[in-house]
């Protein structure tokens, strides 16, 4: 088959590894993006526009922020693309929804991503819902990445599965690193950061790591977690639920804007950061 990926990032590289592995062609678009981009599509297939690629393509995977899915969305929708088009980003149910209903549902597949860029075996899965899950879980029969098509059910609820899935996880494991990272920042501008971590060490063993651990892992990629934490927070609210936790940790995610593709950014740079924000 041909696959077109929309973009070749860290995390959509790697997925279109696991595609050429599985025996596929693998398309991308340039236009617009940067060489970092280039180098990690070594290997794809180049277009120059999104046109060219939607009538290339059997299928589309769209790995990109957040707060660009609709618009991407959007403008696969305008070309001839006839496809199936999965979206494998860190969206809100509803929000994955709306885009279920500008491709209708028998050409939509609901994605969500758990786990780092799909390097090694067993550390990433692609969870899959919707009519055509299984079909696009058989796509990646070889490669590092492991696609799971969810169980089929019936109604909206059971199409947008996978994102809800995504979404609950990832209030979690990156809402309790926004929070940690906070308290942090709170601790340094009480100037009591010294005698907490010494307490920690009695009380909490480890997390003073963990604070370490999270400035590096999210410094580098807070501005697309910023995006996330919105659509988590959505996702609360529509259920009824006190979503206001994660619309916090959007600001502190983004607040750290500025330390974009830093992966050597430590926990100081990252409380200057959150701090400077308020200032």
């Amino acid at each position: 088959m041909r696959i077109g990926l929309l973009h070749p990032g860290a995390m959509g590289a790697s997925i279109g590894l696991s595609l050429l592995h599985s025996g596929h062609e693998v398309g991308w678009v340039s236009a617009g993006r940067s060489e970092a981009s280039r180098s990690r599509a070594a290997g794809f297939a180049e277009f120059n526009e999104l046109e060219d690629l939607a009538v290339w393509a059997d299928g589309i995977i769209s790995v990109c922020p957040p707060d660009a899915a609709i618009a991407l969305a959007s403008a696969v929708y305008a070309t001839a693309f006839d496809g199936l088009y999965v979206d494998a980003n860190a969206i809100a149910p509803n929000t994955a929804k709306e885009i279920a209903q500008i491709f209708g549902s028998g050409a939509y597949v609901d994605g969500g991503i758990i786990g780092p860029p799909a390097h090694s075996s067993g550390t990433t899965r692609l969870y899959l819902s919707g009519q055509h899950a299984q079909m696009v879980a058989s796509w990646f029969s070889q490669g590092a990445l492991e696609a799971i098509a969810l169980p089929e059910g019936d109604g909206a609820e059971a199409m947008v599965a996978a994102s809800a899935l995504k979404i609950t996880y990832a209030a979690y494991s990156k809402g309790h690193s926004a929070l940690l990272l906070a308290v942090n920042a709170l601790a340094s501008s009480s100037g009591v950061s010294e005698v907490l971590n010494a307490e920690w060490n009695i009380s909490q063993p480890g997390l003073t790591q963990r604070s370490n651990a999270a400035a590096k892992a999210t410094a580098p990629k807070a501005w697309r977690f910023a995006g996330e934490m919105r659509e988590i927070s959505a996702t609360f609210k529509a259920q009824g639920l006190n979503g206001d936790f994660h619309q916090g940790a959007a600001e502190i995610y983004a607040s750290m804007e500025n330390l974009k593709d830093q992966p050597d950014a430590d926990l100081a740079q990252v409380i200057d950061e959150i701090i400077g924000a308020k200032t």
